[in-house]
């Protein structure tokens, strides 16, 4: 975001005698004045110096007010547009407003009057900026052991985190599927007596059955065929830490039997084993079922859930603390701007209006794909709803030309999601490559269909024509 004091008004006039008139006229403390005699020449300004007001006239040779208009609200709805003419009616005033115009003013304008309409814009401009700054100082100090949230439903569970982590031995986690429960669990673990011990995570849902035991106990060489050294089980190797049991709903009701007895008795029993060996092991088990329900289905063993529970964390879903969708946001535009070695600003407000009218079943990790899908696909500084998955903005209205150039991501690419692809780091360098695939696809059919004008082509990109010319050279393509 733009800082406090950083506040610029671009002027566009093709009458070079009422640009420096108006240039001279609204002069005012801390306010940079940009100036365009060429409409095109304004857009890329636009583009590249990214002003909070313009002010343009209406009747232009090249393009029109209103084509500058149109051109602004695809590349950012936040920027102030005033239009001027000599030539007002009610019908274009309203189109004007329609399409997004702040303000519609009849010329010859009083420079008094139209100073002091400039000025409630820059106070605005200067109100928003503060706004900004704000959520940036909330987003530092919103933010719990990596998990971010400003509603009172996550300060309560913070706080019910701080209060259990010295003392637990065991706790449930429960929560819809991506509601953040391994961050909580991480919480849990590092916030404990035993933070630096080892942090061992078994997915239970991952497990074929007849390993469970294996897996989580060990055994001796021999005891099974297959069996040819002795191994270790989880339990025993993160003795001295905590053991993340994810999905325990899904565990076998034979290991359960088994999981119950070592949480009474801190011992555990390798397969083929006839001697017992002692552990030190705090069990942290999440689900995203009903476990309630399957005890009574008799799924769960009961005596299980009740040793389990004794410390339950519930965590909330994402459509309960909508609050926390805006520092959400952030912290995510954040994470893959670094990640993409890109300059993201944020998002437009038409496109935090399309992500607060969404349920999100798939909760804060939907919300990261989603998130990190924008943030690859953006071509300019500002995340607009054409960036967003097709899913998300198919029954909205305001798509822009760019969307028309964004190809789908690979097949081979699409199971894991975005988000959770760029987080493994064996599959960033394939996502990088992808990316810049993408870029130059995308780049390719902007130019063909200006017809290889790059100030058209910069347009249709929502970028600068320097910023154009650079990609055009990094991907070797004609023009560069």
């Amino acid at each position: 975001m733009p800082a406090l004091n950083a506040l610029s008004l671009l002027i566009i006039d093709d009458n070079p005698g009422s640009l420096e008139l108006l240039a001279t006229a609204l002069e005012l403390p801390g306010l940079e004045i940009l100036t365009a005699s060429d409409p095109e020449v304004g857009l890329d300004l636009v583009f590249s110096r990214h002003p909070q007001i313009v002010l343009t006239d209406l009747v232009m040779p090249k393009l029109s007010g209103i084509d500058v208009l149109d051109r602004i609200m695809e590349f950012d709805p936040s920027i102030d547009v005033i239009l001027m003419t000599a030539h007002y009616s009610t019908e274009s005033a309203v189109e004007a407003i329609r399409k997004g115009a702040s303000d519609y003013l009849n010329k010859p304008v009083s420079v008094v009057a139209l100073r002091e309409r400039i000025g409630a814009f820059v106070d605005t401009a200067r109100k928003r900026g503060r706004s900004a700054q704000l959520e940036d100082e909330l987003a530092a100090t919103a933010e719990f052991e990596g998990i971010v949230g400003n509603s009172s439903l996550m300060w309560e569970m913070f706080s019910r985190i701080r209060r259990i982590s010295p003392h637990y031995r065991t706790t449930l986690l429960t929560g819809q599927t991506g509601t953040g429960k391994d961050l909580v669990a991480r919480a849990l673990h590092r916030l404990s007596p035993v933070a630096q011990g080892r942090y061992v995570v078994l997915n239970c849902s991952a497990v074929v059955e007849t390993l469970f035991e294996s897996e989580l106990f060990g055994h001796v060489r021999g005891s099974f065929t297959g069996a040819t050294v002795d191994k270790a089980g989880l339990f025993e190797h993160a003795s001295g830490g905590t053991l993340f049991l994810d999905e325990i709903g899904d565990m076998p009701l034979s290991t359960q039997a088994k999981l119950l007895r070592v949480l009474q008795n801190q011992e555990v029993q390798r397969v083929g084993s006839l001697v017992p060996k002692k552990v030190d092991v705090r069990v942290i088990a999440a689900t995203n079922h009903d476990l309630r329900a399957a005890v009574a289905e008799k799924r769960f063993r009961e005596d299980l859930f009740y040793r389990l529970s004794m410390v339950e964390i519930m965590l909330p879903p994402l459509a309960e603390r909508k609050e926390d969708l805006a520092l959400l946001e952030r912290h995510f535009v954040a994470k893959f701007a670094a990640q993409f070695h890109k300059e993201i600003r944020g998002l437009t407000h038409r496109a935090r209006t399309v992500l607060a009218s969404h349920g999100w079943p798939g909760n804060v990790r939907e919300l990261e794909n989603v998130i990190g899908h924008a943030c690859m696909m953006v071509m300019g500084d500002t995340v607009d709803v054409g960036d967003l998955p097709p899913y998300l903005h198919g029954s909205h209205g305001g798509g822009h030309d760019f969307q028309d150039f964004a190809p789908a991501i690979s097949p081979g690419l699409a199971p894991m999601g975005a988000a959770q692809a760029i987080s493994s780091g064996d599959m960033a360098g394939e996502f990088h490559n992808a990316l810049d695939e993408q870029e130059k696809t995308i780049i390719q059919k902007a130019m063909q269909t200006a017809g290889g004008n790059q100030s058209q082509a910069a347009r249709l990109l929502r970028i600068g024509r320097d910023a154009l010319r650079y990609k055009l050279k990094k991907h070797g393509l004609a023009g560069g």
